[in-house]
């Protein structure tokens, strides 16, 4: 089935990039988000301390960095859009799951969160991984959320120009795109445009560049325009009419054209030491 629907003025909606936990948002009524975290406020402490098996928390800390960890932040301590996990009531008082879950697999719609059907096990090691991180700030002394320049400054630009050579030449070039990319980012910035270009813009809304998606219907067709809406469940997009036309990605095959794909798919593939090299090396292009 296709439905459709007119479109009246310019359509927006915040596409998930998360395939499991995706992005909490309000529903985990956090007390405070990324860097704009009081550091004199403490987090919700947790109501029932819990401890995981330590290869359970590791699985949770590959899922939670692939799939949540731009939205949250790969520590849980929040990212970009998304809460900070660690201080958020509904986490402190969640019990192996049992509040955690029921968002994650029922989503918030009117929140820009869609449902998602992580398995059992994935589930539990998310919900681990979350609390492992929960923990560490419950015993942290400090409530830092912002970063001085010198954390950015760790990084060797040897090392991270190699990793671009493999990893980053394809699509970009140190003498042309990225000409004196250091001049117009610095510090924090460069990292974010780095690790998502795409990122928010003003408002808060995506800067991302426009995606356009090919459907082929069962029958052969085939429609093609702006990327509307995609979760697991559902693929739509605006077609040359300006109608809203959308399908279960069950029943269609589809292709996305996103530039920035890319960069998604490497958040979850990056070790600190990578970030951090490919950024020093970055800021030698000057």
């Amino acid at each position: 089935m296709c439905a459709r629907t007119p479109l009246f003025g310019p359509f927006w909606h915040v596409v998930s990039v998360c395939l499991v936990a995706a992005s909490l948002v309000a529903a985990l009524e956090a007390q405070g988000r990324g860097q704009a975290s009081p550091a004199s406020v403490r987090p919700p402490q947790t109501k029932t301390p819990q401890e995981y098996p330590r290869d359970q928390v590791e699985a949770g800390r590959t899922l939670f960095g692939s799939q949540c960890g731009f939205c949250h932040g790969r520590d849980t301590a929040g990212g970009a859009g998304g809460t900070d996990l660690t201080r958020s009531t509904l986490v402190a008082e969640d019990v192996r799951g049992d509040r955690i879950g029921p968002v994650i697999r029922s989503g918030r719609p009117s929140q820009g969160m869609p449902a998602f059907a992580p398995s059992d096990s994935d589930l539990a090691a998310i919900v681990a991984f979350i609390h492992d991180q929960k923990r560490q700030q419950d015993t942290a002394t400090g409530g830092r959320r912002a970063v001085d320049v010198s954390d950015l400054q760790t990084g060797d630009a040897t090392t991270g120009k190699r990793y671009f050579d493999g990893a980053c030449a394809g699509c970009h070039s140190a003498t042309r795109d990225l000409a004196g990319v250091a001049t117009r980012y610095e510090g924090l910035t460069l990292l974010q445009r780095m690790l998502y270009p795409g990122g928010p813009g003003r408002g808060g809304k995506p800067a991302r560049a426009p995606r356009t998606v090919t459907v082929t219907l069962p029958s052969g067709e085939t429609v093609t325009g702006p990327l509307a809406y995609r979760d697991e469940f559902t693929i739509a997009l605006t077609d040359a009419s300006g109608w809203y036309r959308a399908w279960p990605v069950s029943q269609v095959k589809f292709t996305v054209d996103d530039l920035l794909q890319a960069h998604v798919d490497r958040l979850g593939t990056y070790t600190d030491k990578d970030m951090h090299d490919v950024l020093a090396y970055l800021q030698t292009l000057r």
